[in-house]
């Protein structure tokens, strides 16, 4: 027993090594890089233009009040609360439907270019167009004459719709941004309780102008609560019973499979190449085509969810693609691509054996996911530098959309790189080489490939194709960061499970102090770093207002900061009635006298506010005075 003991750690050994030399190498460059990245925000933080999120949070579950509006009783509570330091606010209004109609709108007047342009070329025929649906069937009408009157039709509604919201109260959500004067008035509002009720006048930084996502703003708070868990449910169904369909493909995309299946393709199959491609191509095909809409659908439920920027709903259809990949394209490739019936046994057998299973079968898939790297890593990195789908999609959308030039510039729009699709990808990919790092070192040569092609040409399309659609200031390297701890993790469990069916039981106990000190690290870095990428420091925020300050010190905050909330739907008009009715939406930052005896007065109006609310006497101030 003592030699075959030996003759298992003689065998063996190497594996253990490894496994800690990739555990250390890893945990090393992981802190460096969340070292430098942290710092790598703070300065540019430090010496980023002035924004208006910097000045601005984004206040929520204001709680109704019957004597004051919503407006009212934010700015009652912020002069009273912060009256050194609030400047201004505006209240977050339900215009989706005012959205839409503008929408309609801009939309008919793109068909009334259109058909006036085609009546410019040839003057003698009138153009003509059907009512019904898509323009396929229905009564022929002149179809200038139907534009244009459906256009004043569109405007009569959405001036119509603009005055419900300005007169209708239930049209202003209990929300809204609040600005503040400096960035450390901000920051101390943004990362502090309000009240005693921590359900109430909830803070938090308010994404950036471009990065908000409007719709979402109309969602009653108490609400996201039930959101979150219904789409938690919806998900775990989705990666959970989408296992199925890929199994039962990936079973039947075998040699077996098909002749089994089809019996009549024996003879073709049977040949060299047909083989070679059904064994080594066709899988990763399968699961090609069944991943093909499911970013779509993720990004569905994260909207639905209720998050309100940008940059939030990819992250969060981000981490759920990855969880999405793992389960379905890596475990479900690994447990049950091999055969669909090991399924059933899988899902019987107790829970130690799990690690024993999925560790015998990950080396018996290195040439699956070998290919599966070319097939979809490569070939998509050669895919993106040729920009193939936005090719195809151009000429689809110039073929059957394209009415004018400027249709035209948004088909040519390349668009932004889309985080909540590639970073799983590159996730994937990092999962797939520490896993097979200690097991099958023969597949990191194709990792390393593909990593080195995908940092030549995602800087390549970063900085010279994609546009930026937001700056998150690199708000997405926790959750990298936590991914690639889960993967190490992950990949030591395997590991474990491997050397327990390989007669080499008594040298896992030895792999168990990896784990620990895995998380152990990930704890250290989530307390050293990831402060920065979550909280404002006080000490920046004073730097930085101190600056500004001296180099200009008659800087109009209030006109900057005024109307840089205001939805879309209101910066965009170009009528001078929808400007005017704009002004309704705008909210001066007035003294308002609270009509509740019970709560002490709302202090007098500070040097940078504006003149005094209509119910009081007006305080003159400077508008350039601090």
């Amino acid at each position: 027993m003592n030699q075959n003991l030996s003759e298992s750690y003689v065998r063996f050994w190497s594996h253990l090594v490894m496994a800690y030399a990739f555990t250390v190498w890893t945990c090393y460059v992981l802190m460096k890089e969340y070292e430098k990245i942290a710092s790598l925000r703070l300065q540019f933080l430090a010496s980023e233009k002035r924004r208006p999120d910097q000045f601005t949070v984004l206040v929520r579950n204001v709680p109704p009040d019957p004597d004051e509006s919503v407006s009212e009783l934010v700015e009652h509570f912020f002069l009273v609360n912060h009256p050194d330091h609030y400047l201004t606010h505006q209240v977050v209004r339900d215009a989706n439907a005012l959205a839409k109609l503008v929408k309609k709108k801009k939309k008919a007047q793109n068909w009334l270019d259109f058909y006036q342009l085609k009546y410019s070329r040839n003057s003698t025929v009138r153009p003509l167009m059907k009512t019904g649906f898509l323009g396929l069937w229905g009564k022929k009408v002149d179809a200038i004459e139907f534009q244009t009157a459906e256009i004043e039709k569109l405007s009569t509604e959405i001036a119509s719709e603009r005055k419900r919201i300005s007169n209708d109260p239930k049209s202003i959500m209990p929300a809204a941004f609040v600005s503040f004067k400096s960035r450390w008035g901000a920051a101390v509002c943004a990362q502090t309780q309000q009240s005693r009720n921590p359900t109430l006048w909830l803070t938090e930084w308010a994404p950036e102008p471009r990065d908000v996502y409007w719709e979402n703003l109309a969602i009653p708070y108490v609400s996201l609560t039930v959101r979150k868990l219904i789409m938690g449910v919806a998900f775990f169904f989705l990666t959970f019973f989408f296992m199925i369909p890929i199994s039962f493909v990936q079973s039947l995309a075998s040699i077996e499979g098909i002749e089994k299946l089809l019996p009549v393709l024996k003879p073709i199959i049977e040949r060299d190449f047909i083989k070679s491609f059904v064994q080594g191509f066709l899988p990763g095909i399968v699961l090609k085509i069944f991943l093909i809409f499911l970013p779509t659908i993720l990004m569905i439920m994260a909207k639905f969810e209720g998050f309100t920027s940008l940059s939030s709903l990819e992250r969060r259809a981000a981490a759920r693609y990855y969880i999405f990949n793992f389960v379905n394209v890596f475990l479900g490739s690994v447990i049950a691509g091999a055969a669909f019936e090991q399924l059933n046994s899988f899902i019987k057998q107790s829970a130690d054996q799990i690690p024993k299973t999925i560790g015998v079968a990950i080396p018996m898939k290195a040439t699956f996911f070998i290919t599966y790297i070319m097939v979809d890593g490569w070939a998509g990195i050669a895919g993106e530098i040729l920009m193939l789908k936005p090719l195809i999609m151009f000429h689809l959308k110039n073929f059957f959309l394209v009415k004018t030039e400027k249709d035209r510039e948004e088909a040519m729009d390349p668009g932004s790189l889309g985080f909540n699709t590639g970073e799983p990808r590159i996730q994937l990919y990092f999962l797939l080489g520490l896993v097979y790092a200690t097991v099958t070192p023969l597949l990191l040569p194709f990792i390393i490939v593909f990593f080195a092609l995908g940092f030549v040409v995602f800087r390549h399309q970063i900085i010279n194709v994609y546009n930026q659609e937001y700056e998150s200031a690199a708000a997405f390297w926790p959750d990298v960061h936590g991914r690639i701890i889960y993967a190490l993790i992950f990949s030591q469990v395997v590991l474990m499970g491997l050397l327990s069916t390989k007669k080499a039981a008594q040298s896992t106990p030895f792999l168990i102090a990896l784990p620990v000190i895995t998380i152990s690290f990930h704890l250290y870095c989530k307390g050293r770093y990831e402060p920065a990428f979550i909280r404002y420091p006080i000490q920046e925020a004073m730097m930085k207002d101190t600056l500004e300050r001296a180099r200009e010190p008659n800087l109009n905050l209030k006109g900057y900061l005024h109307a840089a909330y205001a939805h879309p739907v209101f910066k965009e008009s170009e009528d001078d009635d929808e400007v005017e009715s704009n002004e309704a939406f705008e909210t001066e930052s007035v003294l308002v006298a609270t009509k509740r005896q019970s709560r002490r007065n709302t202090p007098l109006p500070s040097k940078a506010s504006a003149p005094s609310s209509p119910s009081l006497p007006e305080v003159r101030r400077d508008s350039h005075q601090p």
